[in-house]
């Protein structure tokens, strides 16, 4: 699959928002199917093979938060959340339900755009692609366990490199503090996301080039970290 093209399906009962993003994601030669609700999306997702799916979370017949409950029951397929709920309890919910990234409504093209090219190059990672990253002088390379910052080798403490080994294999989409504390840490209790900040802060100034306006790993105020691409 090209990452610059797939099948689509949008998942919005508000017709205005479904012809907007049906006209901008065809112009960029994406196949577009179209769902309004709940009972819909599920149809669709039986009848068509689709590359990624945009999910509003407020539908007429229930929750998105279902629907993608739903799909990671059988599927990896991903999942972008545009919502107006920009709450950050409602984006932890979707994040963790299982959605790949959150973007909240009213929304800017471009920037959906970027997230939608990303994850349609995680599907392609997780068919088969290396798990590398480079950008800003940055390098990781996860399958030979190398970080460099400039060409200089980076010697990073166990949790340290745990914590940039899931924002590599996931750069691009947000990652919840649960997420990183599960895989890392192998815990759940939000009492230790303390720790997870000592960690980051420790993380930003081996690898940035300027640690107090960090440009690499970025946070999500509330939610979680998210590695720029």
């Amino acid at each position: 699959m090209n990452v610059d093209g797939g099948r689509i399906l949008i998942v919005d009962d508000e017709p205005p928002i479904r012809r907007l993003l049906r006209n901008t994601l065809r112009v960029q030669d994406y196949l577009i199917h179209e769902a309004g609700s709940v009972v819909e999306a599920l149809e669709m997702l039986k009848l068509h093979k689709v590359d990624l799916m945009i999910l509003d979370l407020g539908l007429p017949d229930g929750d998105g938060l279902d629907v993608i409950r739903n799909v990671r029951e059988t599927s990896a397929l991903p999942i972008i959340v545009l919502s107006s709920r920009d709450d950050e309890r409602g984006k932890v919910e979707a994040l963790d339900a299982g959605a790949d990234d959150y973007v909240t409504k009213p929304f800017g093209v471009d920037e959906l755009m970027a997230r939608i090219r990303t994850a349609l190059r995680h599907r392609v990672q997780d068919q088969g692609g290396k798990p590398e990253y480079d950008n800003e002088g940055l390098s990781v390379d996860l399958v030979r366990r190398t970080v460099t910052r400039n060409g200089e080798d980076v010697k990073l403490s166990p949790k340290e490199y745990g914590i940039l080994q899931q924002l590599v294999i996931h750069a691009g989409k947000v990652l919840t503090h649960r997420h990183l504390l599960r895989e890392v840490w192998s815990s759940s209790n939000e009492d230790d996301v303390a720790y997870l900040r000592v960690y980051i802060r420790q993380l930003r100034s081996k690898l940035e080039p300027d640690p107090e306006s960090p440009a690499l790993i970025l946070t999500e105020p509330g939610v979680g970290y998210r590695l720029r691409v």
